[in-house]
């Protein structure tokens, strides 16, 4: 790590600058080649930064922390091709799409955690199992932690950028389906547990802010009848909360979990934007103020958190067709044109069948295959 000539937001920055360290998880959908949702199994044994999901027919795969979009590229391209090796010999496919279009009751695998969570959020649960997603784990940069967090909180209406799938359970729903899904309707009874939270003034506030949501989730668990000591072994502080921005002590990194999942192309491509802002606030000035935003050489500007629920609920309900997101996007430093969100192709009218969602599962998992593959000989050449 560099030398820091100040800590403080807004004041002298760094003299020299280190690339800033990030890594990612995303996860698929795994299908026969019927198109049907099935289980992992066979993908995942040995096979390094390849995992299980809390439910039966997702599979995640995880990168180390890298310095350059380049060396991401290689290791994100590395592991998924020996999973899509693997799972062409077993006769199963991958999917890149934030829900899997049209599905009923999704199994989960047996964990106390997903058990005691089941127990607390009852049916709502299930539109969590529904749910493909991607989290960019970024480096913290000590003395500009929540400078970091802030600015990936602005950032949160990015998610038009990748949205991938509008559907759940073959109804049309809004083109971010997933973040619907996930904030609005899996904790609607527990707001503060998977909604985006305001910006944070400090460490300890925010450290205040999961302390209040653990004490709540616990209190929540026990009234469904989870006996209290087994809810604190299968849960701490940090990882109660599902909160689509986060401080994670455990990784020293600040983890942006807003996105859907999508082409590895595109998650590449957002990454490296999103990293680019978060550089800016580390190496310039970082402040809240007015209603617009705005990214430049040497500032990053984040609207009032009332601003940007409105970006950010523009964004899931409606993607890059609202203006007022691209417009915002764009003055946060993103090329919106060169993002072509899924969800557009994948839109097939207000509902689809079970038989539609698995040709669809099929298309998106040779758009999945297609995409690795130009990747691929792309950097062969």
């Amino acid at each position: 790590m560099s030398d820091l000539t100040d800590s403080s937001s807004g004041s002298n920055r760094r003299i020299e600058t280190s690339p800033l360290r990030r890594s990612l998880e995303v996860e698929y959908w795994v299908v026969d080649e019927a198109g049907r949702l099935t289980s992992p199994d066979g993908l995942v044994e040995g096979a390094e930064g390849v995992e299980r999901e809390f439910v039966e027919p997702l599979l995640e795969i995880k990168t180390s922390p890298c310095e350059t979009t380049a060396e991401l590229r290689s290791e994100l391209f590395e592991r998924l091709g020996r999973a899509l090796t693997r799972a062409d010999a077993v006769g199963k496919r991958l999917v890149p799409l934030a829900t899997p279009i049209h599905h009923g009751e999704i199994t989960d695998r047996p964990s106390e955690r997903t058990r005691i969570q089941d127990r607390v959020l009852g049916d709502d649960f299930e539109y969590v199992r529904h749910c493909a997603g991607t989290h960019i784990h970024f480096e913290q940069q000590p003395g500009f932690e929540i400078d970091q967090l802030n600015a990936l909180i602005a950032l949160d209406p990015a998610v038009a950028l990748v949205n991938s799938s509008p559907y759940y359970r073959g109804e049309k729903l809004v083109t971010g389906a997933r973040s619907k899904l996930y904030r609005r309707m899996a904790y609607e009874r527990l707001p503060h547990q998977g909604q985006l939270w305001p910006y944070a003034d400090d460490r300890e506030e925010w450290a205040r802010r999961l302390e209040r949501r653990y004490s709540e989730f616990l209190t929540e668990a026990v009234l469904a009848g989870v006996d209290p000591e087994t809810a604190k072994q299968a849960f701490s502080v940090e990882n109660a909360v599902w909160t689509p921005v986060q401080l994670r002590h455990r990784f020293s990194t600040v983890e942006w979990r807003s996105p859907d999942t999508a082409l590895p192309t595109q998650i590449l491509q957002l990454a490296d934007d999103v990293a680019g802002v978060v550089e800016r606030v580390r190496d310039g000035e970082f402040r809240i103020e007015g209603e617009s935003g705005r990214v430049s050489d040497d500032a990053v500007v984040a609207p009032e958190f009332r601003t940007l629920g409105e970006y950010i609920e523009a964004a899931i309900h409606d993607g890059l067709d609202a203006n007022s997101v691209r417009s915002y996007l764009d003055r946060m430093g993103f090329d919106v044109e060169s993002y072509e969100p899924l969800t557009a192709a994948v839109d097939a009218g207000p509902d689809v069948s079970p038989e539609q969602a698995r040709a669809i599962r099929l298309e998106y998992a040779d758009r999945l295959i297609d995409d690795f593959e130009q990747t691929r000989r792309v950097a062969a050449d």
